[in-house]
């Protein structure tokens, strides 16, 4: 069988590792030293000529030259070059565990190495470091992948995210964002006087939205519990035991579809501010998109999906009821399932599983929110599609809800939480009759829950948003956005040959 080229540069390197440990070389010491990183040592390269450190990193470039040697090496920061010369850089050294001039030819790009040297700058002007020693630090037996790579298996930066992170530093900057856009949501709740609580993610009965759940089983209580869909409930029974101003921050699970804009596994914020109702929580929410724009972006102004929007513009008001009408002359509250479904045909919608009034109003929305940019929110929901929302004093079949709406999307979602236990408990017995008759996405009922509100919770605002928010911000899909999105267990036959695995499944 003709081997692959990563076969037969795998065997390559394999052979160098024997070599280096003939030599009395450990390819993989715990010790390493570094007295800057390397953006410092080039930005400070003035200060530093001719002083002696040392420098760490990944070899990207690799070249020979005789007596003189190039190598490029990269830590999290940027490349610097190491200009290393035969005369200068001392003999092979066991004890010191340093490599000389003809072991430098044992190294392979991607390993990585220590250097120790005088700061200097060679004569084209390049800024480099003249190794007096150096150390391999770690010897990789497989190369990095090449674009040809990429091109032949699209989803190699998915299943081997490390991989793409140690090639694309365009990717590892997007991701430094992204912990960026998560610290200043952190950032901007502190300043408002709100705490990080911690809150289960194993429930015994699971709630906050209407989603299909994943189901686990505790073997030290011998019960089934479910993966979070929502961290609502848990924090409202901590808005109950006398907390004012709350959030979370962590993974919520959703056994749903894969898309462009969903995943299964996904992080999100979610807060709860007593004494607050759904007005106030728009007027913070408004606030705190445009502080992370600024402070992560320094622009309010953002392209994606197709859309463009301006944060920093007035936010529409959109009434859910209001606008159906308007587009397709439906009154949500009297027109017939069948008379919705007709346009929903004629729209080209096809919906699968259980098809209900809820189903058939919410898909009558996407139609018309599709073309909507925002920033706006949509208000109005009616009651019986918002089983944890207040209703509006002046028109009870309406709630106190709002979405964010941007770029044709619902991106946060927040409301006046109700907080009367036995209109809660209607609701939840309505949502539990649709669980019944085949819908597994309406919410489960929750005694607990409503036994806390007999207990009382003040008036409340919650609200909630995903990492969608920042896939949005950047114009990229969920699994570009995501360092280890969700996939199909895998192992090439190109794997099962170096490791000599079986073709039987590994994974069940």
């Amino acid at each position: 069988m003709t081997k692959s080229r990563l076969q037969t540069m795998r065997e390559e390197r394999l052979a160098k590792l024997r070599q280096l440990y003939e030599l009395g070389i450990n390819s993989y010491p715990s010790h390493s030293r570094r007295d800057h990183n390397n953006l410092y040592a080039v930005d400070n390269s003035d200060q530093l000529q001719g002083k002696t450190i040392s420098l760490v990193g990944r070899i990207v470039s690799l070249r020979h030259h005789g007596k003189l040697a190039f190598i490029d090496i990269e830590d999290s920061t940027r490349k610097v070059q190491l200009y290393i010369k035969s005369d200068v850089l001392k003999p092979l050294n066991i004890k010191a565990q340093t490599l000389g001039f003809d072991e430098v030819k044992l190294l392979d790009l991607g390993d990585f190495v220590e250097a120790r040297g005088e700061m200097t700058t060679t004569n084209s002007g390049q800024v480099s470091l003249m190794p007096s020693k150096i150390r391999l630090l770690t010897k990789t037996l497989r190369p990095l992948p090449t674009p040809r790579d990429l091109a032949n298996d699209p989803d190699f930066i998915f299943r081997r995210r490390y991989a793409d992170l140690a090639t694309n530093l365009s990717q590892r900057e997007l991701f430094i964002r992204k912990a960026a856009f998560w610290q200043a949501n952190r950032e901007f709740l502190q300043t408002k006087g709100f705490i990080e609580v911690e809150v289960p993610v194993l429930e015994q009965v699971t709630g906050g939205a209407d989603a299909r759940p994943f189901t686990t089983h505790m073997n030290a209580l011998d019960q089934n519990f479910f993966l979070r869909i929502s961290t609502e409930l848990y924090q409202k029974r901590l808005i109950g035991g006398g907390f004012e101003k709350i959030y979370t921050f962590g993974p919520n699970f959703r056994n749903e579809g894969i898309s462009d804009e969903h995943l299964p596994e996904y992080y999100q914020v979610e807060w709860y501010w007593a004494y607050a109702d759904y007005n106030d929580n728009m007027a913070l929410v408004e606030e705190m998109f445009k502080y992370i724009a600024q402070k992560v972006y320094g622009k309010y102004t953002f392209t994606t999906r197709d859309h463009t929007f301006n944060l920093d513009q007035n936010w529409e008001r959109i009434s859910y009821p209001d606008i159906i009408k308007e587009r397709f002359g439906v009154d949500i509250f009297k027109t017939s399932n069948e008379e919705m479904m007709k346009i929903i045909k004629q729209a080209g919608t096809k919906l699968e599983g259980a098809i209900n009034r809820n189903r058939l109003i919410d898909n009558l929305w996407k139609l018309i929110r599709k073309d909507i940019s925002g920033p706006a929110f949509l208000i109005n929901e009616p009651a019986f599609m918002s089983p944890l929302s207040k209703s509006r004093p002046d028109r009870p079949e309406l709630t106190e809800r709002f979405h964010v709406i941007i770029a044709g999307s619902e991106l946060g979602n927040g409301y006046s939480e109700l907080n009367n236990p036995i209109e809660q408990l209607d609701r939840f017995r309505d949502q539990q009759s649709q669980r019944d008759n085949g819908d597994d996405e309406a919410q489960m009922m929750d005694i607990d829950y409503v036994e806390m509100l007999e207990y009382g919770m003040p008036p409340t605002s919650g609200y909630g948003h995903s990492e969608r928010i920042f896939w949005f911000l950047e114009d990229i899909t969920s699994r570009q956005g995501t360092l280890f999105p969700a996939l199909k267990y895998k192992i090439s036959p190109i794997t099962r040959t170096i490791y000599g695995l079986s073709s039987k499944k590994i994974v069940e």
